[in-house]
Formats: C-alpha cells, sequence, structure tokens
C-alpha cells in the first residue's frame, strides 16, 4: 500500500486489490513449485495418492488464510509504518512453528491430546497437513479435528481481516 501511495491518493479503486494482487503472485510462484513437485515425484518413482482431488481444496485455504493475515497486516502497516521491520519475524516464528521440517505426527507424540488445540490454532499446521496427505494418503494421515480447528481459524483470520482493512481504509489516503 505504501508502495502504491500516488495511486491510492488520487484516483478510488477498490483498494483490497493491492493485497490481493501480492497473494496472487506468491500464487504463481507456488503454482511453477507444485510442477516442480510433480517433475521430482516422476525422478524417484513416487505415484500420489487419489487424495490429490482434494489439493485444490487446501490450495484456496492457503490463498485465504495469507489474504486475510495480508489485508490485517496491510492495514497495520500503513497505520503503523514501523509495523513492517516486525513481519519477518513473525514469518519466521510462523516457519518454526509450522510442519515444515517435521510431521505433526512428532508433534502429537511430544504434546497432550488436550494441548493439540493449541497447536492447530496455526492454521499453516493444518494446510501443510493437508498438502502432506494430498500427496502421500494414508503414509501420512490427518488429524481431522485439528484440520476442523484450522479451518476454523482461517475464517476468523479472513474476517478479521477484512474487516480491519475495510474499517482502516477510509483513512489510506490522509496516513499515506
Amino acid at each position: 500500500m505504501i508502495g502504491n501511495e500516488r495511486l491510492i491518493s488520487k484516483v478510488y479503486f477498490p483498494r483490497m486489490i493491492i493485497p490481493a494482487a501480492s497473494v496472487i503472485t506468491s500464487l504463481v510462484d507456488f503454482f511453477i513449485s507444485l510442477v516442480l513437485m510433480f517433475g521430482l515425484m516422476i525422478w524417484y518413482g513416487t505415484v500420489p495418492s487419489i487424495n490429490l482431488l482434494f489439493l485444490p481444496l487446501f490450495i484456496i485455504l492457503a490463498f485465504f488464510a495469507s489474504f486475510g493475515v495480508g489485508l490485517w497486516l496491510t492495514a497495520l502497516n500503513v497505520k503503523y509504518r514501523d509495523f513492517k521491520h516486525v513481519v519477518p519475524f513473525l514469518v519466521q516464528i510462523g516457519l518454526y512453528l509450522s510442519p515444515v521440517g517435521f510431521t505433526s505426527e512428532k508433534v502429537a507424540e511430544m504434546i497432550p491430546q488436550k494441548l493439540r488445540v493449541l497447536y492447530y490454532i496455526n492454521p499453516m499446521a493444518g494446510i501443510i497437513d493437508g498438502f502432506r496427505w494430498c500427496f502421500f494418503g494414508n503414509k501420512t494421515p490427518i488429524d481431522w479435528n485439528g484440520m476442523l480447528i484450522s479451518f476454523s481459524v482461517i475464517i476468523i483470520f479472513l474476517l478479521i481481516g477484512i474487516r480491519t482493512f475495510r474499517k482502516m481504509e477510509k483513512s489510506f489516503a490522509d496516513l499515506i
């Protein structure tokens, strides 16, 4: 938003397009990586699971999660300019809390059942588990209760992001 300050202050257009464009650009990068993933699966002779049919659902969930959080962070970044310095730290913390370098099965062994709810409050935990389940099937089982929690958090983040962005959108031109 701050990089497009002239566009925002001169012409009215739906300002939600700017954060959406950023997320869509990352989605294009994701699809390129997905093609490379299929190439590697062919190279190593790995046959994907029939669950691959659910991959578009998890792609949409990932889009909504990043779009909701992106709207919220964009609105905060316009109002509080120094907030952009906090975002890389939040992303790095999120990387360590998400099952990128480990599986949720390892987490399930370490965390009691009652506290696993806290693990799945991170929406990316459910999405990454879903991606693994789509590609590898029952070799990487999915915790459906955790998936439901992640889905709920994604919807909450999306609604909060839209609400915050719409509420602060009126003052963007003045703040920029």
